[in-house]
Protein backbone atom coordinates (compact mmCIF):
# COMPACT_ATOMS: atom_id res chain seq x y z
CA UNK A 1 0.00 0.00 0.00
CA UNK A 2 0.99 3.28 -1.32
CA UNK A 3 0.70 5.69 1.16
CA UNK A 4 -0.86 9.34 -0.69
CA UNK A 5 -2.69 11.98 0.83
CA UNK A 6 -3.73 13.81 -2.24
CA UNK A 7 -5.86 11.75 -4.13
CA UNK A 8 -9.32 13.55 -3.01
CA UNK A 9 -10.71 16.25 -4.39
CA UNK A 10 -10.67 19.40 -2.60
CA UNK A 11 -14.07 19.56 -1.58
CA UNK A 12 -14.09 15.87 -0.97
CA UNK A 13 -11.33 16.52 1.60
CA UNK A 14 -12.55 20.12 3.21
CA UNK A 15 -16.30 17.90 3.97
CA UNK A 16 -13.63 15.33 5.54
CA UNK A 17 -12.09 17.67 8.05
CA UNK A 18 -15.18 19.73 8.27
CA UNK A 19 -16.70 16.30 9.64
CA UNK A 20 -13.60 15.67 12.28
CA UNK A 21 -13.28 19.04 13.58
CA UNK A 22 -16.97 18.81 14.77
CA UNK A 23 -16.46 15.93 16.21
CA UNK A 24 -13.26 17.12 17.92
CA UNK A 25 -14.62 20.12 19.22
CA UNK A 26 -18.57 19.02 19.78
CA UNK A 27 -16.85 15.70 21.55
CA UNK A 28 -14.44 17.75 23.36
CA UNK A 29 -11.28 15.17 23.07
CA UNK A 30 -7.99 16.42 23.36
CA UNK A 31 -6.94 15.19 19.49
CA UNK A 32 -8.65 13.30 17.22
CA UNK A 33 -6.82 11.87 13.65
CA UNK A 34 -8.61 10.03 11.10
CA UNK A 35 -7.91 8.28 7.42
CA UNK A 36 -9.25 6.90 4.61
CA UNK A 37 -8.31 4.17 2.67
CA UNK A 38 -9.55 3.65 -1.34
CA UNK A 39 -9.05 0.42 -3.25
CA UNK A 40 -6.48 -0.58 -0.31
CA UNK A 41 -4.46 2.88 -0.38
CA UNK A 42 -4.06 5.52 2.25
CA UNK A 43 -5.80 8.57 0.34
CA UNK A 44 -6.48 11.02 2.89
CA UNK A 45 -5.60 11.61 6.44
CA UNK A 46 -6.16 15.01 9.00
CA UNK A 47 -6.19 15.72 12.41
CA UNK A 48 -7.46 17.89 15.00
CA UNK A 49 -6.04 18.98 18.35
CA UNK A 50 -6.63 21.40 20.98
CA UNK A 51 -2.85 22.34 21.02
CA UNK A 52 -2.46 24.86 18.22
CA UNK A 53 0.02 23.46 15.47
CA UNK A 54 0.65 20.44 17.01
CA UNK A 55 -2.15 17.78 15.40
CA UNK A 56 -1.30 14.63 15.74
CA UNK A 57 -0.01 12.56 12.54
CA UNK A 58 -1.18 9.39 11.28
CA UNK A 59 2.11 7.97 12.80
CA UNK A 60 0.87 8.55 16.56
CA UNK A 61 -0.27 5.48 18.45
CA UNK A 62 -3.38 6.12 19.94
CA UNK A 63 -4.68 2.84 21.81
CA UNK A 64 -7.44 0.98 20.01
CA UNK A 65 -9.62 -1.35 22.42
CA UNK A 66 -11.25 -3.67 20.96
CA UNK A 67 -10.03 -3.07 17.47
CA UNK A 68 -7.41 -5.68 18.87
CA UNK A 69 -10.36 -8.39 18.52
CA UNK A 70 -10.08 -8.43 15.23
CA UNK A 71 -6.23 -9.29 14.86
CA UNK A 72 -6.98 -12.00 17.74
CA UNK A 73 -10.16 -13.59 15.59
CA UNK A 74 -6.96 -13.55 12.32
CA UNK A 75 -5.15 -15.35 14.66
CA UNK A 76 -7.53 -17.76 15.22
CA UNK A 77 -8.94 -17.85 11.89
CA UNK A 78 -5.28 -18.94 10.77
CA UNK A 79 -5.29 -21.99 13.62
CA UNK A 80 -8.34 -22.99 11.74
CA UNK A 81 -6.96 -23.01 8.14
CA UNK A 82 -4.20 -24.63 8.98
CA UNK A 83 -6.92 -27.88 10.40
CA UNK A 84 -5.17 -27.12 14.59
CA UNK A 85 -8.48 -26.59 15.11
CA UNK A 86 -12.12 -26.51 13.63
CA UNK A 87 -14.68 -23.69 14.74
CA UNK A 88 -17.05 -26.36 15.86
CA UNK A 89 -14.40 -27.55 18.19
CA UNK A 90 -15.12 -26.97 22.33
CA UNK A 91 -12.90 -24.85 24.14
CA UNK A 92 -12.34 -27.05 26.77
CA UNK A 93 -10.78 -29.62 24.53
CA UNK A 94 -8.08 -26.96 23.54
CA UNK A 95 -8.14 -25.12 26.80
CA UNK A 96 -9.75 -27.27 29.15
CA UNK A 97 -10.30 -26.19 32.99
CA UNK A 98 -11.95 -22.63 32.69
CA UNK A 99 -15.66 -22.08 33.01
CA UNK A 100 -16.30 -21.78 28.84
CA UNK A 101 -14.91 -25.24 28.43
CA UNK A 102 -18.32 -26.18 26.65
CA UNK A 103 -18.54 -23.27 24.18
CA UNK A 104 -17.21 -23.72 20.48
CA UNK A 105 -14.49 -21.57 19.33
CA UNK A 106 -17.29 -20.05 16.67
CA UNK A 107 -18.78 -19.34 19.55
CA UNK A 108 -16.46 -17.28 21.20
CA UNK A 109 -15.62 -15.51 18.29
CA UNK A 110 -19.02 -14.40 17.63
CA UNK A 111 -19.80 -13.52 21.32
CA UNK A 112 -22.21 -16.60 20.86
CA UNK A 113 -20.87 -18.62 23.61
CA UNK A 114 -23.18 -16.80 26.16
CA UNK A 115 -20.59 -16.24 28.52
CA UNK A 116 -20.36 -12.90 30.47
CA UNK A 117 -19.24 -9.41 29.26
CA UNK A 118 -16.80 -8.72 31.80
CA UNK A 119 -14.82 -9.97 34.35
CA UNK A 120 -15.16 -10.17 38.14
CA UNK A 121 -13.85 -6.58 39.18
CA UNK A 122 -12.37 -4.78 39.87
CA UNK A 123 -12.90 -3.22 36.65
CA UNK A 124 -10.36 -4.77 34.25
CA UNK A 125 -9.72 -1.52 32.12
CA UNK A 126 -7.92 0.28 34.62
CA UNK A 127 -6.37 -1.83 36.67
CA UNK A 128 -3.31 -4.01 36.48
CA UNK A 129 -3.66 -7.47 34.88
CA UNK A 130 -1.90 -8.94 38.22
CA UNK A 131 -5.23 -9.02 39.41
CA UNK A 132 -6.36 -11.59 37.38
CA UNK A 133 -2.66 -14.24 37.14
CA UNK A 134 -4.53 -17.26 35.68
CA UNK A 135 -7.55 -18.42 33.10
CA UNK A 136 -9.61 -19.22 36.15
CA UNK A 137 -9.74 -15.64 37.39
CA UNK A 138 -11.36 -13.91 33.89
CA UNK A 139 -14.77 -15.55 34.87
CA UNK A 140 -16.69 -16.09 38.03
CA UNK A 141 -17.83 -19.39 39.02
CA UNK A 142 -21.18 -19.18 40.20
CA UNK A 143 -23.16 -18.42 37.20
CA UNK A 144 -20.49 -17.48 34.28
CA UNK A 145 -23.23 -18.63 31.82
CA UNK A 146 -25.45 -15.78 31.30
CA UNK A 147 -27.04 -17.51 28.20
CA UNK A 148 -27.27 -20.66 26.35
CA UNK A 149 -24.75 -21.03 23.97
CA UNK A 150 -25.50 -19.92 20.62
CA UNK A 151 -28.73 -18.46 21.36
CA UNK A 152 -28.07 -14.63 21.05
CA UNK A 153 -25.39 -12.56 20.71
CA UNK A 154 -23.80 -11.33 23.98
CA UNK A 155 -20.55 -9.57 24.09
CA UNK A 156 -18.09 -10.96 26.21
CA UNK A 157 -14.32 -9.32 26.93
CA UNK A 158 -13.16 -12.61 28.56
CA UNK A 159 -13.99 -14.83 25.75
CA UNK A 160 -11.35 -13.34 23.80
CA UNK A 161 -9.12 -13.08 26.46
CA UNK A 162 -9.74 -17.07 25.79
CA UNK A 163 -9.31 -16.82 22.57
CA UNK A 164 -5.65 -15.23 22.86
CA UNK A 165 -4.98 -17.93 25.37
CA UNK A 166 -5.93 -20.76 23.10
CA UNK A 167 -3.84 -19.15 19.91
CA UNK A 168 -0.87 -18.95 23.31
CA UNK A 169 -1.48 -22.68 23.61
CA UNK A 170 -1.11 -24.13 19.67
CA UNK A 171 1.57 -22.14 19.07
CA UNK A 172 4.06 -22.20 21.87
CA UNK A 173 4.23 -18.60 22.33
CA UNK A 174 2.48 -15.72 23.34
CA UNK A 175 -0.33 -14.59 21.63
CA UNK A 176 1.87 -10.89 21.29
CA UNK A 177 5.28 -12.46 20.08
CA UNK A 178 2.74 -14.57 17.60
CA UNK A 179 0.89 -11.55 16.48
CA UNK A 180 4.04 -9.75 15.61
CA UNK A 181 5.52 -12.58 13.55
CA UNK A 182 1.95 -13.79 11.67
CA UNK A 183 0.38 -11.01 11.31
CA UNK A 184 2.10 -7.42 11.96
CA UNK A 185 5.45 -8.22 10.78
CA UNK A 186 4.14 -9.27 7.03
CA UNK A 187 2.01 -6.65 6.62
CA UNK A 188 4.27 -3.57 7.58
CA UNK A 189 2.55 -2.46 10.63
CA UNK A 190 5.57 -1.80 12.58
CA UNK A 191 3.94 1.06 14.86
CA UNK A 192 1.20 -1.43 16.29
CA UNK A 193 2.13 -2.74 19.85
CA UNK A 194 1.14 -4.03 22.99
CA UNK A 195 2.50 -1.22 25.04
CA UNK A 196 2.93 2.65 23.74
CA UNK A 197 5.95 3.59 21.73
CA UNK A 198 7.16 7.42 21.51
CA UNK A 199 5.36 8.84 19.46
CA UNK A 200 1.84 8.06 21.31
CA UNK A 201 -0.86 10.14 22.37
CA UNK A 202 -1.66 10.47 26.39
CA UNK A 203 -5.56 9.45 27.37
CA UNK A 204 -7.89 11.69 29.35
CA UNK A 205 -10.71 11.70 31.08
CA UNK A 206 -13.01 15.21 30.28
CA UNK A 207 -14.91 15.99 32.77
CA UNK A 208 -19.25 15.62 32.17
CA UNK A 209 -20.09 19.11 33.12
CA UNK A 210 -16.89 21.36 32.84
CA UNK A 211 -13.98 22.12 30.24
CA UNK A 212 -11.37 20.32 32.29
CA UNK A 213 -9.87 17.04 32.27
CA UNK A 214 -7.40 14.58 34.02
CA UNK A 215 -5.38 11.76 32.67
CA UNK A 216 -6.30 8.20 32.43
CA UNK A 217 -4.23 5.13 34.29
CA UNK A 218 -1.95 3.48 31.41
CA UNK A 219 -2.57 -0.54 32.25
CA UNK A 220 -0.71 -3.67 31.03
CA UNK A 221 -4.07 -6.02 31.54
CA UNK A 222 -2.09 -8.99 31.51
CA UNK A 223 -4.27 -11.96 30.03
CA UNK A 224 -7.40 -9.56 28.82
CA UNK A 225 -4.84 -8.20 26.91
CA UNK A 226 -6.43 -9.62 23.39
CA UNK A 227 -9.82 -8.07 24.40
CA UNK A 228 -8.40 -4.51 23.95
CA UNK A 229 -4.59 -4.03 24.41
CA UNK A 230 -3.28 -2.94 21.23
CA UNK A 231 -2.13 0.43 20.57
CA UNK A 232 -1.74 1.82 16.65
CA UNK A 233 -1.47 4.49 14.22
CA UNK A 234 -3.52 6.01 11.27
CA UNK A 235 -1.40 4.86 9.00
CA UNK A 236 -1.16 0.97 10.48
CA UNK A 237 -4.57 0.93 10.99
CA UNK A 238 -5.26 1.86 6.85
CA UNK A 239 -2.77 -1.03 6.24
CA UNK A 240 -5.02 -3.91 8.20
CA UNK A 241 -7.96 -1.92 6.54
CA UNK A 242 -6.65 -2.54 3.22
CA UNK A 243 -5.73 -6.29 4.81
CA UNK A 244 -9.34 -6.64 5.71
CA UNK A 245 -10.70 -5.53 2.45
CA UNK A 246 -8.66 -7.39 0.12
CA UNK A 247 -6.72 -10.31 2.24
CA UNK A 248 -3.40 -11.61 1.55
CA UNK A 249 -2.34 -15.11 0.62
CA UNK A 250 0.47 -14.91 3.08
CA UNK A 251 -1.51 -14.01 6.12
CA UNK A 252 -5.19 -15.15 5.35
CA UNK A 253 -6.97 -15.45 2.42
CA UNK A 254 -9.54 -13.52 0.71
CA UNK A 255 -12.35 -16.01 1.56
CA UNK A 256 -11.66 -16.38 4.59
CA UNK A 257 -11.96 -12.75 5.40
CA UNK A 258 -15.67 -12.97 4.01
CA UNK A 259 -16.45 -15.97 6.13
CA UNK A 260 -15.42 -13.36 8.73
CA UNK A 261 -17.80 -10.89 7.73
CA UNK A 262 -20.92 -12.59 7.61
CA UNK A 263 -23.24 -12.42 10.71
CA UNK A 264 -22.87 -15.57 12.73
CA UNK A 265 -25.86 -15.00 15.11
CA UNK A 266 -29.35 -13.97 13.41
CA UNK A 267 -30.25 -10.29 14.66
CA UNK A 268 -32.71 -9.91 17.05
CA UNK A 269 -34.76 -7.25 14.91
CA UNK A 270 -36.25 -7.15 11.72
CA UNK A 271 -34.45 -3.39 11.39
CA UNK A 272 -31.40 -4.15 12.66
CA UNK A 273 -28.63 -1.35 12.15
CA UNK A 274 -25.67 -3.60 13.67
CA UNK A 275 -24.85 -7.50 13.66
CA UNK A 276 -21.17 -9.56 14.83
CA UNK A 277 -19.40 -12.21 12.34
CA UNK A 278 -16.69 -13.76 13.41
CA UNK A 279 -14.69 -11.29 14.92
CA UNK A 280 -15.84 -8.48 12.92
CA UNK A 281 -18.96 -6.43 14.00
CA UNK A 282 -21.38 -5.11 11.24
CA UNK A 283 -22.82 -1.92 10.78
CA UNK A 284 -25.52 -0.64 8.56
CA UNK A 285 -25.19 3.57 8.15
CA UNK A 286 -26.48 5.76 5.56
CA UNK A 287 -27.69 2.90 3.00
CA UNK A 288 -24.81 0.65 2.89
CA UNK A 289 -23.45 -2.32 5.26
CA UNK A 290 -20.01 -2.07 7.14
CA UNK A 291 -17.53 -4.16 8.46
CA UNK A 292 -14.97 -3.41 10.96
CA UNK A 293 -15.47 -2.57 14.81
CA UNK A 294 -15.10 -0.06 17.30
CA UNK A 295 -12.64 0.01 20.51
CA UNK A 296 -12.52 1.81 23.74
CA UNK A 297 -10.23 1.64 26.34
CA UNK A 298 -10.35 4.62 29.57
CA UNK A 299 -8.42 7.49 27.92
CA UNK A 300 -9.14 6.53 24.34
CA UNK A 301 -12.37 5.41 21.55
CA UNK A 302 -11.36 4.12 18.13
CA UNK A 303 -13.66 3.39 14.88
CA UNK A 304 -12.62 1.45 11.43
CA UNK A 305 -15.07 0.44 9.13
CA UNK A 306 -15.12 -0.60 5.29
CA UNK A 307 -17.44 -0.77 2.71
CA UNK A 308 -16.95 -3.77 0.61
CA UNK A 309 -19.36 -1.71 -2.40
CA UNK A 310 -17.59 1.21 -2.16
CA UNK A 311 -13.98 0.14 -1.73
CA UNK A 312 -13.78 2.45 1.02
CA UNK A 313 -12.38 2.17 4.46
CA UNK A 314 -11.95 4.63 7.11
CA UNK A 315 -10.77 5.09 10.75
CA UNK A 316 -10.75 7.54 13.47
CA UNK A 317 -9.17 7.73 16.67
CA UNK A 318 -9.23 10.30 19.68
CA UNK A 319 -7.57 10.48 22.93
CA UNK A 320 -10.71 10.73 25.66
CA UNK A 321 -12.62 7.97 27.50
CA UNK A 322 -16.10 9.79 26.01
CA UNK A 323 -17.43 11.77 23.85
CA UNK A 324 -16.02 11.86 20.34
CA UNK A 325 -17.99 8.92 18.66
CA UNK A 326 -15.41 7.93 16.72
CA UNK A 327 -17.37 4.73 15.33
CA UNK A 328 -19.74 7.04 14.13
CA UNK A 329 -16.76 9.59 12.24
CA UNK A 330 -15.69 6.53 10.49
CA UNK A 331 -18.52 5.96 9.14
CA UNK A 332 -19.90 9.15 8.34
CA UNK A 333 -16.05 9.50 6.33
CA UNK A 334 -17.22 6.73 4.06
CA UNK A 335 -20.60 7.92 3.23
CA UNK A 336 -19.05 11.60 2.78
CA UNK A 337 -16.52 10.23 0.37
CA UNK A 338 -19.11 8.31 -1.25
CA UNK A 339 -21.61 11.14 -1.47
CA UNK A 340 -18.89 13.56 -3.24
CA UNK A 341 -16.66 10.96 -4.94
CA UNK A 342 -18.93 7.37 -5.66
CA UNK A 343 -17.38 4.89 -7.04
CA UNK A 344 -16.81 4.21 -10.71
CA UNK A 345 -17.93 0.82 -12.10
CA UNK A 346 -15.24 -0.52 -14.23
CA UNK A 347 -15.55 -0.60 -17.87
CA UNK A 348 -17.54 -3.43 -19.12
CA UNK A 349 -15.39 -5.35 -22.06
CA UNK A 350 -15.81 -8.95 -23.75
CA UNK A 351 -14.89 -12.00 -22.56
CA UNK A 352 -11.49 -12.77 -24.34
CA UNK A 353 -12.80 -16.25 -25.38
CA UNK A 354 -15.83 -17.84 -25.00
CA UNK A 355 -16.23 -22.02 -25.09
CA UNK A 356 -19.05 -22.82 -27.72
CA UNK A 357 -20.39 -25.68 -24.97
CA UNK A 358 -21.09 -22.90 -22.14
CA UNK A 359 -22.31 -20.30 -24.68
CA UNK A 360 -25.11 -22.64 -25.86
CA UNK A 361 -26.37 -23.33 -22.10
CA UNK A 362 -27.04 -19.51 -21.93
CA UNK A 363 -30.22 -18.24 -21.91
CA UNK A 364 -33.80 -18.88 -20.27
CA UNK A 365 -34.14 -22.00 -18.38
CA UNK A 366 -37.19 -23.25 -16.52
CA UNK A 367 -37.86 -24.60 -12.56
CA UNK A 368 -41.35 -25.58 -13.40
CA UNK A 369 -43.30 -22.81 -14.60
CA UNK A 370 -40.91 -20.41 -13.19
CA UNK A 371 -38.36 -18.30 -15.24
CA UNK A 372 -34.78 -18.07 -14.82
CA UNK A 373 -31.99 -16.71 -16.93
CA UNK A 374 -28.81 -18.25 -17.07
CA UNK A 375 -25.25 -15.92 -18.00
CA UNK A 376 -21.85 -16.78 -18.17
CA UNK A 377 -19.10 -14.47 -16.89
CA UNK A 378 -15.27 -14.43 -16.87
CA UNK A 379 -13.38 -17.89 -15.62
CA UNK A 380 -16.65 -20.01 -16.83
CA UNK A 381 -18.83 -18.35 -13.82
CA UNK A 382 -22.42 -18.44 -14.17
CA UNK A 383 -24.98 -16.36 -12.91
CA UNK A 384 -28.71 -17.91 -12.50
CA UNK A 385 -31.60 -15.04 -11.74
CA UNK A 386 -34.97 -15.72 -11.53
CA UNK A 387 -36.60 -13.48 -14.38
CA UNK A 388 -39.66 -12.17 -11.66
CA UNK A 389 -37.05 -11.19 -9.06
CA UNK A 390 -36.37 -12.62 -5.37
CA UNK A 391 -34.09 -14.37 -3.27
CA UNK A 392 -32.81 -17.24 -5.31
CA UNK A 393 -30.15 -15.43 -7.34
CA UNK A 394 -26.71 -17.13 -7.20
CA UNK A 395 -23.05 -17.32 -8.74
CA UNK A 396 -21.70 -20.44 -9.62
CA UNK A 397 -18.31 -21.38 -9.30
CA UNK A 398 -16.88 -23.71 -12.03
CA UNK A 399 -14.83 -26.79 -10.91
CA UNK A 400 -12.59 -29.02 -12.40
CA UNK A 401 -14.82 -31.97 -12.65
CA UNK A 402 -17.12 -29.65 -15.03
CA UNK A 403 -19.62 -28.98 -12.19
CA UNK A 404 -20.16 -25.52 -10.63
CA UNK A 405 -20.70 -24.38 -6.89
CA UNK A 406 -22.84 -22.05 -5.78
CA UNK A 407 -21.34 -18.82 -3.94
CA UNK A 408 -24.40 -17.21 -2.58
CA UNK A 409 -27.85 -16.67 -1.22
CA UNK A 410 -30.06 -19.76 -1.62
CA UNK A 411 -27.70 -22.12 -3.81
CA UNK A 412 -24.70 -21.21 -1.68
CA UNK A 413 -22.52 -24.17 -1.10
CA UNK A 414 -24.82 -26.45 -3.42
CA UNK A 415 -24.05 -28.05 -6.87
CA UNK A 416 -24.86 -27.05 -10.46
CA UNK A 417 -24.69 -29.58 -13.03
CA UNK A 418 -25.21 -30.18 -16.59
CA UNK A 419 -27.54 -33.36 -17.53
CA UNK A 420 -27.36 -34.92 -21.10
CA UNK A 421 -29.49 -37.18 -22.78
CA UNK A 422 -28.32 -40.54 -24.58
CA UNK A 423 -27.49 -38.27 -27.59
CA UNK A 424 -25.14 -36.12 -25.67
CA UNK A 425 -27.66 -33.17 -26.04
CA UNK A 426 -28.22 -31.52 -23.30
CA UNK A 427 -31.41 -32.50 -21.49
CA UNK A 428 -31.88 -30.54 -18.11
CA UNK A 429 -29.74 -28.64 -14.98
CA UNK A 430 -29.41 -29.97 -12.13
CA UNK A 431 -29.69 -27.93 -9.14
CA UNK A 432 -29.18 -29.41 -5.74
CA UNK A 433 -32.20 -32.13 -7.02
CA UNK A 434 -33.77 -28.83 -8.40
CA UNK A 435 -34.65 -29.49 -12.61
CA UNK A 436 -34.18 -26.47 -14.57
CA UNK A 437 -35.69 -27.13 -18.42
CA UNK A 438 -35.46 -25.39 -21.89
CA UNK A 439 -39.38 -25.16 -21.84
CA UNK A 440 -41.91 -25.07 -18.83
CA UNK A 441 -42.43 -28.21 -17.39
CA UNK A 442 -40.43 -30.01 -20.22
CA UNK A 443 -39.02 -32.51 -21.47
CA UNK A 444 -41.22 -34.58 -19.43
CA UNK A 445 -38.98 -37.60 -18.84
CA UNK A 446 -36.60 -34.47 -16.61
CA UNK A 447 -39.80 -33.40 -14.78
CA UNK A 448 -39.93 -35.14 -11.73
CA UNK A 449 -43.67 -36.49 -10.96
CA UNK A 450 -44.42 -36.02 -14.51
CA UNK A 451 -46.08 -34.11 -16.88
CA UNK A 452 -49.88 -33.76 -17.52
CA UNK A 453 -50.13 -36.10 -21.15
CA UNK A 454 -52.17 -33.46 -22.23
CA UNK A 455 -49.76 -30.64 -21.88
CA UNK A 456 -50.37 -26.88 -22.43
CA UNK A 457 -53.63 -26.65 -23.69
CA UNK A 458 -53.54 -25.25 -26.70
CA UNK A 459 -56.54 -22.85 -26.85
Amino acid sequence: MTDQYDELLPATRRALLHRIAVAQSEGRSPSLVAAVVRDGRLVWSDARSMIDGHAPTPDVQYRIGSLTKTFVAVLVLRLRDEGLLDLADRVGRHLPGTPADDATVAQLLAHAGGIAAETPGPWWERTDGSLRPTLDDLLEHERPQKHPAGRRHHYSNPGYALLGALVERLRGDTWGEVLRRELLEPLGMDRTTLLPEHPHAGGFAVHPWADVMMPEPLTDTGLMGPAGQLWSTAADLARWAAFLAGGNDAVLAPGTLAEMRRPAVGPESDDWAGSYGLGLQLLRHDGRVLYGHAGSMPGFTAGLWISEADGLAAIALANATSGANTPLVAADLIALTTRHEPRLPEPWRPLPAVDPELLALTGPWYWGAAAHALQLKADRMLELAPLAGGTRSSRFRAEPDGTWTGLDNYYAGETLRVVRAADGSVSHLDLGSFVLTREPYGPADAVPGGVDPQGWPAG
